[in-house]
C-alpha cells in the first residue's frame, strides 16, 4: 500500500512539474530590441566606399563580421569552433548527452550589393534563442548546436560540406570575393584538405530549424505574420534550340518564312500558359533568349533559349514539361521550324519539411497568437542540405515589398520577433516530445 502511495505521489509531482514547466514556457519571448540591435550592429561590418554593405563570403567584411558573431556566441556560453569547412559551430550541452542534437542557424555572407537580413536574421535568431534559454535557466534535454554556414550564397558551400556534397573539383571555383573556394576556406580558418572529417551522416541531427525572410511579398500582401514552409522546390533546367531558316528580311514574303524567333515567341507564351494551367504554386520561366548572328535585315534562323521549372513535385515538373513539348511540336509544324530540348541535368530534387515539425509549428503559432499560412520555398537554403542529416523545419517572415538581395531589404523588429518566438517554442516542443 505504501509503495502504491509513493508511486502515486511521484506521478503527481511529475505532472505538476510538467504543468508548471509548460506554463513557464508559454510566457517566454525573445528580446525584439536586442535582436534588432545586433543585426544593425552587424550591418556596420564590410561597408564599402559607397556606404553599402559588402560581406560576400571570404571578404574582409565577412571575416570581421564572423569574428564579432563568434565573440557573441562565446559570451552566451557556447562552446565555439570553426570546422575544417569554415563553418562556425556553437554547442550547448543538454541534460541527456546520449540524445542527438537539435541544430539551428543560417549564414552570414551576402550577395554583392545585398541587404542586412538575408541569412543574418536566421543567424542572430539562433543566438537570441540561446540568450533566452540562458536568461530563463532552461537546460534542454537535447544538446543544441548553432550552425553558421559559410558561403551559402555561393551555392550552399558550407552545408554541402557537412553532407559530403561539396565535390573536390568545386574547390577551384572562384567566389564573389575573387578567391577560390579553397583559398576562401583557408582565409576563414578552415582546412580544405580535411573536408572529409566534417561530413555527418543521416540521423546525426534530431532536427534542424531555420528562419529566413520570405523574399517575395505574399505574407506582406496578405497581412500574415509567418509562413510555415512545406518544402523547398526541386528545379529542372533545359536549353532550347529553335531552328528555322535565315533569309533576306526585305525580299522574303511573310507567308514564306521559317522565322525561328516567331516560333520561339509563341513557345514563350505556351510555357506561361501550360504552367499557369496547373493548380498549385509551381513556376516556369524562360529567362534567357538569344538570336545568334541576328541583324535587322536577316530573318532569324536560330534562337537559343532557356527553360526552368520549379515545384515541390518532380512528377508535376515532368508532366508540365510533357505538355510543353506537345505545344512545341504544334508550334514547330505551324511555323515550319524545329524545336529541340536538352535537359541540363543540373536539377535539384524537392526537399520536404518534416510533417511533425510543421504540426508543432502550427500548434505553437496558435498558442502564441501568430497568424500563419503554409508555403513552399522557391529559393534554396542551407536547411535543404540538412534534410540529409535529420528532420527539417523552415519559417518565413515578411520582407518589405518582397525585396531581397538588395540594400533596401528590411523586416521590422516585430516581424522578426514573431518568427523568432515561433522558432523558440517549436524547438522547446521538439525537445520535450
Amino acid at each position: 500500500m505504501k509503495a502504491r502511495l509513493l508511486s502515486f505521489s511521484l506521478m503527481l509531482i511529475s505532472l505538476v512539474t510538467i504543468a508548471q514547466e509548460k506554463l513557464t514556457y508559454e510566457n517566454i519571448r525573445v528580446n525584439a530590441e536586442r535582436l534588432e540591435q545586433r543585426i544593425q550592429e552587424y550591418a556596420k561590418f564590410g561597408i564599402n566606399e559607397k556606404g553599402e554593405p559588402y560581406r560576400v563570403a571570404y571578404s574582409q567584411g565577412d571575416i570581421e563580421g564572423r569574428a564579432y558573431f563568434m565573440e557573441l556566441m562565446k559570451n552566451a556560453g557556447l562552446d565555439v569552433h570553426i570546422d575544417f569547412a569554415g563553418n562556425i559551430i556553437g554547442k550547448r550541452e543538454g541534460k541527456n548527452s546520449s540524445k542527438k542534437p537539435i541544430a539551428f542557424g543560417s549564414h552570414l555572407d551576402m550577395v554583392p550589393r545585398g541587404g542586412n537580413y538575408d541569412g543574418t536574421l536566421g543567424s542572430f535568431t539562433a543566438l537570441e534563442i540561446i540568450e533566452v534559454l540562458n536568461e530563463h535557466n532552461i537546460t534542454t534535454d537535447h544538446p543544441l548546436e548553432i550552425m553558421i554556414f559559410q558561403n551559402e550564397e555561393g551555392g550552399l558551400v558550407g552545408s554541402r560540406a557537412l553532407t559530403g556534397n561539396l565535390k573536390t573539383e568545386a574547390l577551384t571555383q572562384k567566389s564573389a570575393s575573387g578567391l577560390t573556394l579553397e583559398e576562401g576556406i583557408r582565409a576563414i580558418g578552415g582546412d580544405p584538405g580535411r573536408l572529409g572529417e566534417v561530413i555527418r551522416k543521416k540521423g546525426d541531427l534530431a532536427a534542424f530549424l531555420e528562419i529566413h525572410i520570405e523574399q517575395s511579398k505574399v505574407l506582406e500582401s496578405q497581412g500574415i505574420d509567418v509562413a510555415i514552409v512545406e518544402g523547398i522546390v526541386g528545379i529542372e533546367d533545359w536549353d532550347i534550340t529553335v531552328t528555322g531558316m535565315a533569309n533576306h528580311a526585305g525580299s522574303t514574303p511573310m507567308n514564306d518564312r521559317q522565322d525561328a524567333l516567331i516560333a520561339a515567341s509563341k513557345l514563350v507564351l505556351a510555357v506561361n500558359e501550360v504552367v499557369r494551367s496547373y493548380d498549385g504554386a509551381q513556376v516556369g520561366s524562360i529567362g534567357k533568349i538569344s538570336v545568334p548572328g541576328g541583324a535587322p535585315n536577316i530573318i532569324p534562323g536560330r534562337v537559343e533559349m532557356s527553360l526552368q521549372m520549379r515545384d515541390l513535385s518532380t512528377e508535376k515538373i515532368m508532366k508540365m514539361f510533357g505538355d510543353i513539348e506537345k505545344r512545341a511540336d504544334e508550334i514547330a509544324k505551324s511555323t515550319n521550324t524545329t524545336v529541340e530540348f536538352k535537359n541540363l541535368n543540373l536539377g535539384t530534387t524537392p526537399t520536404i519539411a518534416s510533417k511533425e515539425i510543421q504540426d508543432k509549428m502550427e500548434r505553437a503559432a496558435q498558442s502564441l497568437g501568430i497568424s500563419f499560412i503554409k508555403m513552399q520555398s522557391g529559393a534554396g537554403h542551407d536547411v535543404q542540405e540538412m534534410a540529409a542529416l535529420g528532420p527539417i523545419g523552415l519559417i518565413f517572415i515578411p520582407s518589405k515589398e518582397g525585396i531581397s538581395h538588395n540594400p533596401k531589404e528590411y523586416s521590422s523588429p516585430s516581424q522578426m520577433a514573431k518568427g523568432a518566438d515561433l522558432m523558440l517554442h517549436t524547438l522547446l516542443s521538439l525537445d520535450k516530445h
